[in-house]
């Protein structure tokens, strides 16, 4: 089967391809770097040719509201358009658990407006949305930074790895279209702050975290519902404890 994904080079992309191509199918990574661009429409017919299935991870390179809000309608309407013309059968998008909920973010405004231009498109569909990733706990914390110290949320979130996110993706876009939404979630679910403090420990970071409930993440304050999925979410195999202890090794 041929598989296009859109963001193929890219955090997930790059093991959702290696995860499809193990599975013996045709995965083609598209991207920019490779020739193929959603916003110009550069090459995306040509990768599209043939295709069964296309997963969009692809990410705007600005978190500026106007500068994310244009990326990802811009992609949306070339590549579902796109998609039609090549008669694919199965569209899927990496989207992220809260969205509807976070609405005073541009970033997340722009994931929504993305998410509806999927739903009413002639494309079969299947949206995911994802917790944060433990891969991003870094940026958490140097996005919080004030006067030595990291100001954080204690609202509950629940981080998978990235490597799952990628296992499950594949997963996905091998199955029917469900025209709906599934979530994926890490196996533990805990207070921001908690989260950032075990991981600052674990590199050797001395700052403190500072628990306030008034801290915006991103432009947005949270709830213990704001970052965490329904009731049957896909769980992620991988642990936070054993991610932070494999990536030691790895930098060792």
């Amino acid at each position: 089967m041929k598989i296009v994904v859109i963001g193929g080079t890219g955090l997930i992309g790059t093991q959702l391809v290696n995860a499809l191509r193990a599975q013996g199918h045709e995965a083609l990574a598209a991207s920019p770097n490779t020739g193929v661009n959603t916003i110009t429409g550069e090459g995306l017919a040509q990768a599209l040719a043939g295709a069964q299935v296309v997963v969009d991870v692809a990410n705007s390179p600005s978190f500026e509201d106007q500068a994310v809000m244009a990326f990802f309608e811009t992609s949306g309407r070339n590549l579902l358009a796109a998609e039609t013309q090549a008669g694919v059968a199965h569209h899927v998008a990496l989207s992220v658990v809260g969205t509807e909920r976070l609405q005073d973010s541009g970033y997340f405004r722009a994931k929504l407006a993305q998410e509806a231009l999927i739903r009413s498109s002639l494309v079969p569909y299947t949206i995911v949305r994802a917790t944060q990733f433990f891969e991003f706990m870094g940026t958490i914390a140097g996005s919080a930074a004030r006067n030595g110290s990291v100001h954080l949320s204690p609202a509950h979130m629940q981080p998978i790895a990235s490597a799952d996110v990628a296992e499950l993706l594949a997963a996905v876009a091998l199955a029917k279209p469900l025209n709906g939404l599934v979530e994926l979630a890490g196996p533990k679910r805990l207070g921001m702050a908690a989260f950032v403090q075990q991981y600052l420990a674990a590199t050797g970071d001395t700052r403190q975290v500072v628990e306030d409930a008034a801290a915006p993440y991103f432009g947005t304050v949270l709830d213990d519902g704001s970052l965490t999925p329904g009731d049957a979410p896909r769980l992620g195999a991988r642990t936070f404890e054993s991610w932070l202890v494999a990536q030691a090794q790895h930098a060792a």
